[in-house]
């Protein structure tokens, strides 16, 4: 992935949502053409896009829309405060369901994580717990 310019860390927060600021990097740069094929499959309708989109009770055209027509990211957060359906509590579990997946006992996930080190060359890294850590590394963060 020599030519990606990577969207910000899954740990990053805007509104009280984790992922949110990935997220609208994804958009901006899919609007501007420059999303890398990479992230092409799971953009808006599957992984942690998906979970993002189901948590928040927004619809993936409305948050386009606003990415859109917004020029900053206090716009997007203004607008997210005031549209996403429920509490601390919404974006707590979220975030709780965030950090934790590929290291929860679902055997599936977990040898999906097996593989997808393995495929990035990151078997060695025993500190990749989860799919954020994942990502993070593999987007050489950590």
């Amino acid at each position: 992935m020599s030519d990606v310019v990577f969207p910000r860390s899954p740990r990053e927060m805007m509104a009280g949502w984790a992922y949110l600021p990935r997220l609208v990097d994804k958009i901006r740069l899919n609007l501007a053409g420059r999303l890398h094929a990479d992230y092409q499959p799971n953009f808006l309708s599957k992984g942690f896009d998906k979970l993002w989109f189901d948590r928040s009770g927004v619809k993936p055209d409305e948050l386009v829309a606003v990415v859109k027509a917004s020029v900053t990211d206090g716009e997007v957060c203004d607008w997210v405060a005031k549209n996403t359906k429920g509490a601390d509590a919404a974006r707590a579990s979220h975030r709780d369901q965030l950090f934790a997946t590929g290291s929860e006992d679902d055997t599936a996930i977990r040898d999906r994580l097996k593989l997808r080190k393995s495929q990035a060359g990151l078997a060695h890294r025993d500190d990749i717990q989860t799919f954020v850590d994942f990502i993070d590394a593999d987007e050489k963060r950590i």
